[in-house]
């Protein structure tokens, strides 16, 4: 009988979970922020083998834990042959260095996991320019300790200065990296302006679709428009923008993107190298904000949205809530607060499509809070006007009259001053 011997490439990467509760923070927060640190290591391709909670007053420089903790932890990571130790914090280049050297496995905090999930999920062009310039971003800091092999090598012929000189030009190559990077997603962010520009002068309104990972923001894109973008039930399935058309009642024709989920504690450098992606949010009509109301940490998952709203300017944008997953709930009490709480949302599912009438009349509403109806006569000479009013406004009725026409149009209202002078009457749609 033929032994079967699973190689390491085959085997998949057994993970220990850290959390630290410091002071001021409940142990039920901290065990619902390891229970998304395992998703998000399933999600990579590992999987959790033990998960450990350390309790302290505040960090320590050299391992976020204390001496006794890390030999703690390196006997945990031993008996359950786990390959990797992971942070539900962020470690300083140093700490990470320091508790790899001490617990001889190898360390990655929460911001190296999302980096690399997010590296695996990129699909199009514009996604992996932004993935890799955040990992250079993360990396450069961290390039001493790529080195230290070289520090521990005897000293003599062959060895004196190779190390530093080494880590300087791996420095400056990766600076020159993250400029290249830098300078091709403002490529990307022009393109995205220009199309902008062109679906403002076609008065197409934008709708972006946003919540927290997982929510199931691709689930209602698809059932809105009937189409079948990605969907996956983990965090970050869709990376990569996507747009579709709908036509919603009133007739008008609407763009909905769906986009990257938010999550707690977000890196920072993931928001800067996003921003082209994030612009879809920043420059839409419309929010659309995706809740899953079924999660017991429903209201920590709104108030992470919120915090990247607020680091993204965009806090004060026209939002209306999709109330998700009622077909997971078992008290209709649970939407109702929800609802008093957010005056504008509707609770939807967007699995069976439960609440989709409703919300769709919300985003009518939304919209024509901002419109205006208005008749213009415009003389015959002056036919460009006409054809203006086409691209820019919903024509609703055309006639002729002494070589005029008529023309009755629902338009945005920040756009009515410039056709004040063909105005015969005014008001709301």
């Amino acid at each position: 009988m033929t032994e079967l011997i699973e190689t390491d490439e085959e085997r998949e990467e057994r993970a220990v979970l850290v959390g630290v509760q410091f002071r001021n923070t409940d142990e039920w927060t901290v065990q619902d922020h390891l229970a998304e640190l395992g998703q998000l290591v399933q999600t990579a391709g590992g999987t959790v083998v033990a998960q450990e909670i350390v309790k302290r007053d505040r960090p320590t420089a050299a391992f976020l834990v204390g001496k006794g903790k890390v030999e703690d932890l390196r006997l945990l990571c031993e008996a359950e042959r786990a390959d990797t130790l992971v942070f539900d914090e962020e470690l300083s280049p140093a700490q990470e260095r320091n508790l790899e050297r001490e617990v001889r496995r190898k360390i990655v905090d929460r911001t190296a996991l999302i980096l690399d999930i997010f590296a695996q999920r990129a699909q199009t062009k514009e996604a992996k320019l932004q993935v890799e310039l955040a990992q250079h971003q993360y990396m450069l800091p961290r390039l001493r300790g790529l080195w230290t092999h070289l520090e521990r090598q005897p000293g003599g012929i062959g060895t004196r200065g190779p190390g530093e000189t080494q880590i300087e030009i791996d420095r400056r190559r990766v600076r020159e990296r993250i400029h290249r990077l830098s300078q091709q997603i403002k490529q990307v962010r022009r393109q995205r302006a220009t199309q902008r520009k062109s679906r403002a002068r076609h008065n197409v309104r934008t709708v972006a679709i946003i919540g927290y990972t997982n929510a199931g923001k691709t689930t209602l894109l698809n059932r809105l428009t009937g189409t079948d973008a990605f969907v996956e039930d983990k965090v970050f399935a869709t990376l990569d923008p996507t747009t579709r058309k709908l036509e919603i009642p009133s007739g008008r024709v609407v763009l909905f993107s769906d986009t990257v989920g938010f999550i707690r504690k977000l890196p920072h450098m993931l928001v800067d190298a996003f921003k082209a992606t994030f612009e879809e949010t920043l420059e839409a009509d419309l929010l659309l904000h995706v809740l899953d109301i079924s999660h017991p940490a429903a209201e920590e998952q709104a108030n992470a949205v919120d915090a990247v709203l607020t680091e993204l300017g965009a806090q004060a944008k026209p939002t209306v809530a999709a109330l998700n997953k009622i077909d997971r709930i078992e008290h209709p009490e649970i939407a109702r607060r929800w609802m008093q709480r957010i005056p504008k949302s509707a609770p939807i599912s967007a699995t069976d499509g439960r609440g989709l009438d409703e919300l769709l009349e919300l985003i009518e509403e939304q919209f024509a809070a901002e419109l205006v109806v208005a008749t213009y006569r415009v003389p015959q000479r002056d036919s460009r006007v006409v054809a203006r009013l086409h691209d820019e406004g919903h024509v609703l009725d055309t006639s002729y009259e002494d070589n005029c026409a008529l023309v009755t149009v629902e338009l945005r209202r920040e756009r009515a001053p410039a056709y004040e002078r063909f105005s015969l009457q005014k008001g709301s749609p």
